[in-house]
Protein backbone atom coordinates (compact mmCIF):
# COMPACT_ATOMS: atom_id res chain seq x y z
CA UNK A 1 0.00 0.00 0.00
CA UNK A 2 1.47 3.37 -0.92
CA UNK A 3 1.91 6.20 1.56
CA UNK A 4 -1.05 8.26 0.33
CA UNK A 5 -3.36 5.25 0.53
CA UNK A 6 -2.24 4.66 4.09
CA UNK A 7 -2.98 8.31 4.88
CA UNK A 8 -6.46 7.93 3.35
CA UNK A 9 -7.06 4.90 5.56
CA UNK A 10 -6.05 6.86 8.65
CA UNK A 11 -8.37 9.72 7.69
CA UNK A 12 -11.19 7.23 7.05
CA UNK A 13 -10.61 5.72 10.49
CA UNK A 14 -11.27 9.18 11.95
CA UNK A 15 -14.63 9.36 10.16
CA UNK A 16 -13.67 11.04 6.86
CA UNK A 17 -16.24 9.63 4.40
CA UNK A 18 -14.50 11.20 1.40
CA UNK A 19 -11.24 9.43 2.30
CA UNK A 20 -13.11 6.12 2.61
CA UNK A 21 -14.72 6.71 -0.79
CA UNK A 22 -11.29 7.29 -2.35
CA UNK A 23 -9.98 4.10 -0.72
CA UNK A 24 -12.95 2.17 -2.07
CA UNK A 25 -12.19 3.46 -5.58
CA UNK A 26 -8.76 1.80 -5.36
CA UNK A 27 -10.19 -1.66 -4.66
CA UNK A 28 -13.66 -1.71 -6.24
CA UNK A 29 -12.73 -3.43 -9.52
CA UNK A 30 -10.73 -6.16 -7.78
CA UNK A 31 -13.50 -6.67 -5.24
CA UNK A 32 -16.15 -7.02 -7.93
CA UNK A 33 -13.98 -9.35 -10.04
CA UNK A 34 -13.29 -11.50 -6.98
CA UNK A 35 -16.98 -11.63 -6.01
CA UNK A 36 -18.29 -12.41 -9.50
CA UNK A 37 -15.76 -15.19 -10.01
CA UNK A 38 -16.50 -16.64 -6.60
CA UNK A 39 -20.29 -16.37 -6.72
CA UNK A 40 -20.77 -16.81 -10.50
CA UNK A 41 -23.63 -14.33 -10.50
CA UNK A 42 -23.17 -10.61 -11.26
CA UNK A 43 -26.13 -9.47 -9.16
CA UNK A 44 -24.99 -11.49 -6.15
CA UNK A 45 -21.46 -10.15 -6.62
CA UNK A 46 -22.76 -6.57 -6.65
CA UNK A 47 -24.79 -7.24 -3.51
CA UNK A 48 -21.81 -8.83 -1.73
CA UNK A 49 -19.56 -5.88 -2.64
CA UNK A 50 -22.22 -3.38 -1.53
CA UNK A 51 -22.75 -5.15 1.79
CA UNK A 52 -18.99 -5.28 2.29
CA UNK A 53 -18.60 -1.56 1.70
CA UNK A 54 -21.41 -0.72 4.13
CA UNK A 55 -19.90 -2.97 6.81
CA UNK A 56 -16.36 -1.76 6.14
CA UNK A 57 -17.41 1.88 6.41
CA UNK A 58 -19.22 1.17 9.68
CA UNK A 59 -16.19 -0.73 11.06
CA UNK A 60 -13.28 1.26 9.61
CA UNK A 61 -12.35 2.57 13.06
CA UNK A 62 -11.61 -1.03 14.10
CA UNK A 63 -8.95 -1.41 11.38
CA UNK A 64 -5.79 -1.93 13.44
CA UNK A 65 -3.21 -1.26 10.73
CA UNK A 66 -4.02 1.43 8.15
CA UNK A 67 -1.58 -0.16 5.71
CA UNK A 68 -3.67 -3.37 5.75
CA UNK A 69 -6.87 -1.80 4.37
CA UNK A 70 -6.91 -3.91 1.19
CA UNK A 71 -6.53 -7.27 2.93
CA UNK A 72 -8.98 -6.18 5.66
CA UNK A 73 -11.75 -5.28 3.20
CA UNK A 74 -11.12 -8.47 1.19
CA UNK A 75 -11.50 -10.55 4.38
CA UNK A 76 -14.91 -8.95 4.87
CA UNK A 77 -15.80 -9.62 1.23
CA UNK A 78 -14.67 -13.24 1.35
CA UNK A 79 -16.85 -13.79 4.43
CA UNK A 80 -19.83 -12.25 2.59
CA UNK A 81 -19.17 -14.50 -0.43
CA UNK A 82 -18.87 -17.63 1.73
CA UNK A 83 -22.16 -16.76 3.44
CA UNK A 84 -23.90 -16.30 0.07
CA UNK A 85 -22.47 -19.57 -1.28
CA UNK A 86 -23.93 -21.41 1.71
CA UNK A 87 -27.32 -19.84 0.95
CA UNK A 88 -27.44 -21.17 -2.60
CA UNK A 89 -29.92 -24.00 -2.84
CA UNK A 90 -29.55 -24.57 -6.57
CA UNK A 91 -26.53 -22.86 -8.09
CA UNK A 92 -27.41 -20.94 -11.27
CA UNK A 93 -26.62 -22.86 -14.43
CA UNK A 94 -26.95 -19.83 -16.67
CA UNK A 95 -23.69 -18.06 -17.48
CA UNK A 96 -24.25 -14.32 -17.75
CA UNK A 97 -21.22 -12.84 -19.44
CA UNK A 98 -20.62 -10.74 -22.48
CA UNK A 99 -19.86 -12.79 -25.56
CA UNK A 100 -16.22 -12.54 -26.68
CA UNK A 101 -15.56 -11.26 -30.18
CA UNK A 102 -15.40 -14.54 -32.08
CA UNK A 103 -17.14 -17.84 -31.55
CA UNK A 104 -13.96 -19.81 -30.77
CA UNK A 105 -13.09 -17.39 -27.95
CA UNK A 106 -16.67 -17.51 -26.71
CA UNK A 107 -16.68 -21.32 -26.63
CA UNK A 108 -13.35 -21.41 -24.83
CA UNK A 109 -14.53 -18.85 -22.26
CA UNK A 110 -17.72 -20.82 -21.74
CA UNK A 111 -15.76 -24.05 -21.26
CA UNK A 112 -13.49 -22.38 -18.67
CA UNK A 113 -16.50 -20.95 -16.81
CA UNK A 114 -18.17 -24.37 -16.81
CA UNK A 115 -15.01 -26.03 -15.51
CA UNK A 116 -14.76 -23.35 -12.80
CA UNK A 117 -18.40 -23.87 -11.84
CA UNK A 118 -17.79 -27.59 -11.31
CA UNK A 119 -15.35 -26.85 -8.49
CA UNK A 120 -16.47 -26.87 -4.87
CA UNK A 121 -17.24 -23.55 -3.18
CA UNK A 122 -13.95 -23.69 -1.30
CA UNK A 123 -11.95 -24.46 -4.45
CA UNK A 124 -13.57 -21.52 -6.29
CA UNK A 125 -12.89 -19.28 -3.31
CA UNK A 126 -9.21 -20.29 -3.12
CA UNK A 127 -8.66 -19.85 -6.86
CA UNK A 128 -10.50 -16.51 -6.87
CA UNK A 129 -8.54 -15.19 -3.93
CA UNK A 130 -5.26 -16.14 -5.58
CA UNK A 131 -5.90 -15.44 -9.26
CA UNK A 132 -8.22 -12.45 -9.08
CA UNK A 133 -7.41 -10.78 -5.77
CA UNK A 134 -3.69 -11.65 -5.78
CA UNK A 135 -3.47 -13.19 -2.31
CA UNK A 136 -0.68 -15.59 -1.45
CA UNK A 137 -1.36 -19.07 -0.09
CA UNK A 138 -0.20 -17.83 3.32
CA UNK A 139 -2.76 -14.99 3.27
CA UNK A 140 -5.54 -17.26 1.98
CA UNK A 141 -4.73 -19.80 4.67
CA UNK A 142 -4.93 -17.06 7.28
CA UNK A 143 -8.33 -15.89 5.98
CA UNK A 144 -9.76 -19.41 5.80
CA UNK A 145 -8.12 -20.76 8.94
CA UNK A 146 -6.13 -23.48 7.17
CA UNK A 147 -2.44 -24.17 6.60
CA UNK A 148 -0.74 -22.50 3.59
CA UNK A 149 0.40 -25.94 2.35
CA UNK A 150 -3.21 -27.11 2.42
CA UNK A 151 -4.20 -24.05 0.39
CA UNK A 152 -1.53 -24.86 -2.22
CA UNK A 153 -2.56 -28.52 -2.48
CA UNK A 154 -6.27 -27.63 -2.78
CA UNK A 155 -5.45 -25.03 -5.40
CA UNK A 156 -3.38 -27.55 -7.33
CA UNK A 157 -6.19 -30.13 -7.19
CA UNK A 158 -8.72 -27.53 -8.32
CA UNK A 159 -6.58 -26.55 -11.30
CA UNK A 160 -6.10 -30.23 -12.21
CA UNK A 161 -9.90 -30.75 -12.06
CA UNK A 162 -10.39 -27.82 -14.40
CA UNK A 163 -7.68 -29.07 -16.71
CA UNK A 164 -9.23 -32.54 -16.82
CA UNK A 165 -12.60 -31.03 -17.70
CA UNK A 166 -11.04 -28.89 -20.42
CA UNK A 167 -9.06 -31.77 -21.98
Amino acid sequence: MNHSTEQLARRAQKGDAHAFSRLYETVYRDMYRFAVCTLRHPQDAEDAVSETVVDAFAQIASLRDASAFRSWIFRILSAKCRRRMRQYVNPPSELDEETPADEADWNEALDVRRAFSLLSDEERLILSMNLFAGYTSQEIGSFLGINANTVRSRQSRALKKMQAHLS
